[in-house]
């Protein structure tokens, strides 16, 4: 893994990290909340381009200088994959093909209509954060023209230019999510559904990876599953928007399975306690917290726990609207 960052030009003033890894394939920030947090996979071949999930609108300056820097016009991008359409994944999509003439939309068939027609799902955002936060968070969201949207159902297949391209359901996290198996470099772009690990927490080459349970449609049952489908495929990496590129994916595979577990447990346990969202806040920052010292992470327990916020907070937001569904009563 080499950053091409410290040999850009100095007029590139909008061009955030990168990380450039072989077969073509670069981890851009996002430049989402913080740096770090959110990659836009970048796959080149024979001087045609694709993005991988997009960020936010925010996102877009900075990817149009990586493909300047890399001699790519934005005429040569041909596809944007979305994984699944949660705004930090899909937000930018519209702006993105304002200025990608000639690029087509490729999404799950659960999430077609929301890109074609994005009010519900910016009403549905704009409840959770309020119309100046969600602002803030996630600019501008555009419509994208039907006839630029190509629907991928369970084992849709895409040739991109000469490199095959696999897109499987993979439920679990959201039920409009694929994720793409690239032959070229035996690898997935997982989106969300090999869970999250941030570069922070790595040590000495190992990575630490947990899993997100997010509103408002996590399901184990599909989560464990779905995991489970991509390890068939053997794969070598997996490319994580949050965040880039991580192997030892048998070990990843089965402690996250053991994560899930854990963090069902939890809630199930204090569902109906006192205060039980804070509980569940707070037992699941220990529980992850525990799990990055044991890795092995000399961060602080302060920075720990403050790269672990967010992601804290959301799982237990979705891990509640889980138990308050048939799924979570048995």
């Amino acid at each position: 893994m080499t950053s091409s960052l410290s040999i850009l030009p100095p007029h590139i003033s909008h061009l955030p990290g990168l990380t450039d890894y072989e077969d073509g394939i670069s981890a851009i920030d996002a430049d989402y909340l913080r740096p770090g947090l959110a990659a836009i996979h970048l796959i080149v071949k024979n001087g045609k381009a694709a993005l991988v999930d997009t960020g936010t609108s925010s996102s877009v300056p900075g990817v149009l200088e990586v493909l300047q820097k890399k001699n790519l016009a934005p005429a040569d991008v041909a596809y944007v994959f979305v994984t699944h359409i949660h705004l930090d994944h899909a937000g930018g999509a519209g702006e993105f093909m304002r200025h990608l003439p000639n690029a087509k939309l490729v999404v799950h068939p659960r999430g077609a209509r929301h890109m074609a027609d994005p009010a519900r799902l910016v009403a549905s955002a704009m409840t959770v954060y309020g119309e100046a936060e969600f602002k803030r968070m996630y600019g501008d969201i555009h419509p994208i023209d039907a006839s630029r949207i190509i629907e991928a159902p369970d084992e849709f297949r895409l040739d991109f230019n000469g490199r095959p391209l696999l897109f499987l359901d993979t439920p679990g996290h959201a039920r409009h999510h694929y994720c793409i198996f690239d032959e070229q470099s035996n690898s997935f772009f997982t989106g969300d559904t090999f869970g999250l690990s941030y570069r922070e927490f790595d040590v000495d080459g190992m990575e630490f990876v947990f899993p997100t349970t997010t509103p408002v449609q996590f399901d184990p049952v599909a989560a464990h599953a779905s995991l489970d489908r991509l390890m068939t495929y053997n794969p070598s990496y997996a490319f994580l928007t949050h965040y880039g590129r991580i192997a030892h994916l048998p070990r990843h595979a089965n402690e996250l399975h053991g994560l899930i577990d854990a963090h069902v447990s939890i809630a199930r346990k204090l569902r109906d306690v006192p205060d039980s969202h804070a509980a569940l806040v707070e037992e699941l920052g220990e529980l992850l917290l525990r799990r990055v010292v044991a890795h092995g992470c000399k961060l602080a327990e302060e920075r720990i726990r403050g790269l672990l916020k967010l992601d804290v907070e959301l799982n237990a937001q979705g891990l509640e609207n889980w138990l308050d569904h048939s799924e979570g009563k048995g």
